[in-house]
């Protein structure tokens, strides 16, 4: 059977894209590299969409504006965005979470506690593997066509349009040419060569959060063919992770929130950044830079019995000890030097009367550089507690360029027949950083928009 359009990738964005083309009455065939246990890329390992809104919507709490939420974007992007494709996103938010619902998707009631995200994140109720699963059942409803373990090889670019697409399966390569096509399949970053030509070597000691899956042929091949290009290709989604995760696929559950409750110091016992510069979900994703460009690209996280119970708990134990000098030897410190950075921060804390762990404190260190601007307490209550940290890099900002259409162009001009959604377009709004489930809006603004047109044009 010939298809209206075909959708490469099985996340998200592709989902998205794939029902919506479906609903306008267009028919469509997914090709999904992953074997079908492992389908869903990084979606799989989401938990939440940011959404605006006005007024409560769903499980999200008071409002949350256009203008805030994308300060919240300058803010971390350092205003490295298309600000017309950001305000795009962000205002169609609203109307996507209860698009989300009806196509199966389950919200948990608000949260509270550390995460300081009731307002801003509605989250997914069994994480994302449960979206992805509901996705997929509710595309088998509509008739979608599903093919996993199917690579694309080459999508074939003659003039401004897409001619046919490879792709093997099951042992053959096989050719189709349908009137339309979406790619959502997604960065490079489990392309450790790549990764390493764009960051040197440092790269080879990155984790990669996410699928194993997203190696970037796909992104290769239209590049390579003229299909304009957005970002750079050492900006990415990178969060500092526990350094015992493993190399691939460690998701979400690798991911430390104890950084803002305590020092953080490289191989050499000293510190090397603010960590109590802002509410955790506004400033986790600068961590897996900062902790890339130490010696060994490795951190060490110190805290105390105190501050134990403060973030969500981690999937790993921490290494415990009575002593700081016992607790640098456990983690291959150097004893002496941990003991003085620790004394030099704990005299450098002043009054902690105002300590609030789930806003903004102002609770700092005085004298000290570099400062911790809130949540600044002395560590001096054994037992003591310490994490290794590594990059874990969750998806890579290099990708094609698209316009509000969600549409690619080549410098003559657009491709008629090629939409992007996803993590493989996230470069056009994402310059920089990372803002806690905006890959997901992403993800869901561009799918729906992409599969909107994409149906558009093959009826």
């Amino acid at each position: 059977m010939a298809h209206d359009v075909v959708v490469i990738g099985g996340g998200n964005a592709a989902l998205c894209a794939a029902m919506t083309a479906a609903e306008a009455g267009a028919s469509v065939l997914i090709l999904e590299t992953a074997p079908k246990a492992y389908r869903g890329g990084n979606s799989r390992h989401t938990r939440n969409f940011r959404c605006m809104h006005k007024g409560p919507l769903g499980p999200l709490v008071d409002d949350y504006s256009e203008d805030e939420y994308l300060a919240d974007l300058m803010k971390v992007t350092a205003g490295k965005t298309d600000g017309d494709l950001a305000r795009l996103a962000i205002r169609s938010s609203e109307e996507c979470l209860p698009w989300m619902q009806d196509h199966g998707v389950h919200f948990q009631p608000s949260l509270s506690g550390t995460l300081s995200l009731a307002r801003t994140n509605a989250f997914f109720m069994g994480g994302g593997k449960s979206l992805v699963n509901a996705y997929y059942r509710t595309a088998a409803k509509l008739g979608i066509d599903v093919l996993y373990e199917a690579q694309v090889t080459h999508l074939e670019l003659a003039g401004d349009q897409i001619a046919w697409i490879d792709y093997s399966h099951g042992g053959e390569i096989h050719r189709i040419t349908p009137k339309a096509v979406v790619v959502a399949s997604g960065g490079f970053q489990a392309d450790t060569e790549w990764l390493t030509r764009a960051w040197g070597p440092a790269a080879k000691n990155f984790l990669i959060r996410g699928t194993p899956y997203n190696r970037g042929v796909v992104l290769a091949d239209l590049l390579d063919q003229g299909v304009q290009s957005v970002g750079d290709a050492d900006q990415c989604h990178a969060v500092a992770i526990d350094g015992r995760a493993p190399k691939f696929d460690g998701g979400i559950v690798t991911r430390l929130d104890c950084v803002p409750f305590s020092i953080v110091v490289n191989k050499n016992a000293e510190r090397f950044y603010d960590e109590g510069e802002d509410v955790w979900p506004k400033r986790y994703a600068i961590w897996g830079r900062l902790v890339a460009a130490q010696p060994d690209q490795v951190g060490y996280v110190i805290i105390d019995a105190k501050s134990l119970n403060l973030f969500m708990p981690s999937v790993f134990p921490p290494l415990k000890a009575d002593t700081i000098e016992d607790l640098a030897r456990q983690m291959g410190l150097p004893a002496d030097r941990l003991r003085s950075t620790v004394d030099d921060f704990n005299a450098a804390c002043g009054d902690q009367t105002g300590f609030h762990p789930t806003e903004l404190d102002g609770v700092a260190t005085s004298g000290l550089t570099p400062a911790k601007t809130n949540w600044a307490r002395p560590i001096t209550e054994p037992p003591f507690y310490g994490y290794s940290l590594r990059t874990g890099v969750t998806f890579t900002y290099l990708g094609l360029k698209v316009d509000e259409n969600a549409q690619c162009s080549t410098q003559d001009g657009p491709i008629k027949n090629l939409w992007a959604a996803g993590e493989t377009m996230a470069g056009s709004i994402l310059g920089q950083g990372y803002l806690a489930g905006f890959g997901m809006t992403i993800g869901t603004v561009f799918g729906r928009i992409a599969g909107r047109e994409a149906a558009a044009h093959a009826s």
